[in-house]
């Protein structure tokens, strides 16, 4: 069967939502796991504003003081031309500018219009254009929006073309608080890689309503084959009402193995690492491998 890329979102859109402040030691520890499981990208941090996202305060430390993996992209989101500046002196991979399709979520999550978004999307381009790195835009509410509701494909598909336009490596499309569903998100992933047949695309979802790895079986009948996930299934967006969990790394990594996929990770050094992060969140995670083991793991009779 086809390869299956894995993108770790924990460091950053697991931990920016947690209730207290996870310590930049622990940070570096769990990062430096993950990069020996496999998973092809790490999205480390974000250069935001630390009166917006305290959990993240430390994005430069923990840049700084993880141990690169050769063969693994560390990732960074940043919201405007002064993050990517910082993201770029602490040695990023890639940078990860998010632009809501949805008018209200975008000023609600990052403070500005759609338009003056792709403005800065085109000034983060540039500034990277001399560096090796590279950028990808996630357009968040891509399947719907919690204050606008249905969101429609040909403006999604034309937000696509500005970004392919402005110079991006690559689209994320981001279902932000889980409103996509199985059917829809096979019609938009055909539609937009029709549009944009070589452009790397991924796909973020949610399973706020309990859709996330359904979405992600249409998501690969449609042909897209790099996904994000959360470790543990922990994170949500703190600018939208009722955005809970990401789908779940290890769960992910479960189903795409056992239906056969070429999935180069180490499934139980995953869970290893949800383990330790349960701990260090002391509460119990959404994950289900976590607790019910992998469906090879047999019990005496």
């Amino acid at each position: 069967m086809e390869r299956v890329y894995i993108h770790e979102v924990m460091p950053r859109d697991g931990l920016q939502n947690e209730p207290s402040f996870v310590s930049t030691e622990d940070k570096i520890r769990l990062i430096d796991r993950l990069s020996r499981t496999g998973v092809s990208k790490i999205e480390v941090t974000s250069f935001v504003s630390p009166k917006r996202v305290p959990n993240l305060r430390d994005a430069e430390e923990v840049m700084k003081g993880i141990q690169r993996v050769p063969g693994v992209c560390y990732t960074a989101l940043v919201p405007n031309v002064k993050g990517a500046e910082r993201a770029l002196d602490c040695g990023v991979d890639e940078i990860n500018v998010v632009i809501s399709i949805s008018e209200t979520h975008n000023r609600k999550n990052v403070g500005c219009s759609v338009e003056e978004s792709l403005d800065r999307l085109g000034k983060i381009v540039d500034l990277t254009g001399a560096t090796s790195v590279t950028v990808n835009c996630t357009l968040g509410t891509a399947f719907g929006c919690p204050y606008e509701g249905e969101i429609a494909e040909s403006r999604l598909l034309s937000i696509v073309a500005r970004c392919v336009e402005q110079g991006v490596g690559g689209i994320s499309l981001a279902d932000t608080t889980g409103m996509a569903n199985p059917r829809q998100v096979y019609r938009v992933c055909r539609r937009v890689k029709d549009a944009v047949p070589d452009l790397p695309l991924t796909l973020h979802f949610h399973n706020t309503r309990g859709m996330g790895l359904a979405n992600v079986l249409e998501g690969l009948r449609a042909g897209v084959v790099r996904y994000d996930a959360s470790l543990g299934g922990i994170g949500g967006c703190p600018f939208a009402p009722g955005a809970s969990g990401n789908i779940c790394t290890e769960d992910l990594v479960h189903m795409l193995q056992s239906m056969g996929y070429e999935v180069p990770v180490d499934l139980d050094a995953l869970i290893r690492a949800a383990r330790e992060l349960q701990e260090i969140l002391d509460r119990e995670l959404p994950g289900q491998v976590i607790k019910a083991g992998k469906a090879t793991d047999l019990h005496p009779a």
